[in-house]
Formats: structure tokens, sequence, C-alpha cells
């Protein structure tokens, strides 16, 4: 984690000095966040993976609930002070800054102690990548809600981030509407984050199935379009629908998996949830040249809504139940 954050700086920093400089060409903006990327993927599942060395396991979801709120607080602040920046300093000047805040990340995670997990000696990348892999496969809870979730986001972060923009510009407004759609869906997560302080089901995949499935609700109002108030009505669901599902996600994980194989298994959980994005990105707007802007966004929710209906008829994602821990150690 310390050194996935070491590197993001040095990306970061290197950016910064490319724009300040006025030497910055695409190609090295491009590279740079592959880098940045790159670092983001070592970075989350380890940290993922650390929470149950941290808390008993009885707080897992109030730690994951808190993180959740304060990762979603961070990017509702963070946007209002990176604009700040931009204007008060430059694009350059505020990556810089942005440099800087992942150097004091680093530094605080340096300074955490966690208990040490048993060691396999000879251990290598290959034979803990495979060993990672039979503990993924192993769970078919665990690889079909992964798979779900790779067509899921697939369908609707392409259709919400490419086409949602365009509608807002030529049906809503403008910039304005989007801003308010998006700060909507934002307080949805940080609301979902304080009610998974307290809210604690005992099925904990079958709520988080049903929560997700407030995903792809903007895209149905997106597709009339609703009056703005609406959508971003509808992005606050979507917001809080978001964030139970994660929370819950991640308490049955840390769970279910063994320590020593948390974050192998979490990589395996990105990759396979995240692998089809960029190509959800890239056919939204060739999609909707074709059968246009409102049967895609409906096709996209429909699409969303089916995936996550076929989870539940997996056996373990309906009968896996929270475990009761009666003392803290």
């Amino acid at each position: 984690m310390v050194g996935a954050n070491a590197a993001s700086a040095l990306s970061q920093a290197v950016a910064a000095a490319l724009l300040i400089t006025g030497n910055a060409q695409v190609w090295h903006l491009a590279l740079l966040a592959a880098v940045n990327g790159g670092a983001s993927a070592f970075f989350f599942p380890a940290s993922a993976g650390v929470v149950p060395q941290t808390v008993p396991a009885p707080l897992l979801q109030q730690a994951n609930a808190l993180l959740q709120l304060a990762m979603s607080s961070a990017s509702i602040g963070g946007a209002a002070i990176g604009g700040f920046l931009v204007a008060a300093f430059g694009s350059g000047w505020a990556i810089a800054v942005d440099a800087g805040s992942y150097v004091l990340a680093a530094s605080l995670i340096a300074l955490m102690r966690l208990p040490p997990l048993e060691a396999r000696e000879g251990a290598r990348f290959v034979s803990e990548l495979v060993e990672g892999w039979r503990e993924f496969r192993s769970r078919p809870w665990l690889w079909s809600i992964v798979l779900q979730f790779s067509v899921l986001l697939m369908v609707t972060i392409g259709a919400f981030s490419v086409l949602g923009p365009v509608v807002a510009d030529e049906e809503l407004g403008g910039p304005k509407a989007w801003g308010a759609i998006l700060t909507a869906q934002a307080a949805g997560l940080v609301v979902g984050g304080l009610v998974g302080l307290r809210y604690r089901p005992r099925r904990m995949l079958v709520v988080a199935t049903l929560a997700i499935m407030l995903m792809p609700a903007p895209l149905v109002a997106l597709g009339f379009p609703l009056g703005v108030a609406w959508i971003a009505a509808l992005g606050f669901l979507s917001g809080f629908g978001i964030e139970i599902f994660s929370l819950l996600w991640h308490t049955t994980v840390q769970q279910e998996v063994p320590p020593a194989k948390l974050s192998r298994v979490y990589s395996y959980d990105a990759l396979g949830s995240l692998a089809l994005v960029p190509l959800g990105l890239a056919a939204a707007g060739p999609i909707a040249d074709q059968i246009g802007v409102r049967a895609t966004l409906w096709g996209a929710a429909a699409i969303g809504v089916a995936v996550t209906v076929a989870v539940l008829f997996v056996t373990e994602v309906r009968t896996l139940e929270r475990r009761v821990v009666t003392s803290t150690p």
C-alpha cells in the first residue's frame, strides 16, 4: 500500500511538472494515468484485505461503512477543492497538491502496525495467483456476483457516463443539470454509508443484490428524459443502493475468505468486475448512433436488472448468512 501510494505520488508529480512547464503532451498524460491506475490496482485489493486485521469481527460492517463514508465524502469535497485549486493556481499546481496528498497517505499508512499473517515458505507469484484463483472459483456466490458485475458495470457505466452528459446538454440545460444529478448520486452514497453503520441484515447478499438493482434507475429517467429533479432523485437512490451493496459485499467477502488469501481474491474481484467497463464506454456512443439514445439507455437498464435478478437464482446468494459473533477480542 505504501509502495502503491509512492508510485502514484511520483506519477502525479511528473504530470504536474510537465503541465507547469508547458511540456505536457497527451501521450505523456495517458502514460502517467496508466501508471497511476496500475498503482491503484495494487492498492485497493490490499487495503480491503487488511480491514479484518484492524478491527474485531463484529465491527467489520461498521468499519467498511466508515471507509465508504470517508471515500464518498472525499469525492465530494475533493471535487470542490480541486476546482478551487485549478481556478486559483492552474491545473499543474492542482495536480502537484494531489501528488503531495499521496505522500501524506503513504506516510500515514506506514505508521500502521498489522498482526503478521502466516507466511508459506517458497511462495511465488504464479503459485499464489493460482491459489487465489482456486479460492475465488470455489465459491459460487463470489464468482457469480463478479460475473454479474462485469456485465452490470459495462452497460450502466458506459451508458450513464457517455450518454448522460449528452442528454443533459441537449435536453436538460447543460452542465449545471448534470452536476446536480451527480451531486445527488454522491449524496446517496453518503446516506447509504450512514445507514450501513446500523443496518445489519442477516442475509447480506440478498439485501445487497436487491439494493444494487437501484443502480440502473437513472438510465430509465434519462431515457424519457424526466425533469432534472426526478433524475436527481433516482440518482440519489442509485448512489444509496451502490453504497449498501458495497459495504455488505465487502463484509461478506471478509467474513468468508481466509485473511491470508483475501487480497488475492479481491484482485480477481476487481479484475472481473471492471474488465468490461472500457468496452461499455467505447460501445455506448456507436450503439446510440445506431438505435438511438433512448433505446440504448433503456436497453442498458434492462440488461443491468436482468443480470442482477439472475444472481438471485444462485443458492448460496440466497442462503449465506451473517455469522453471529458473541464477543470481541
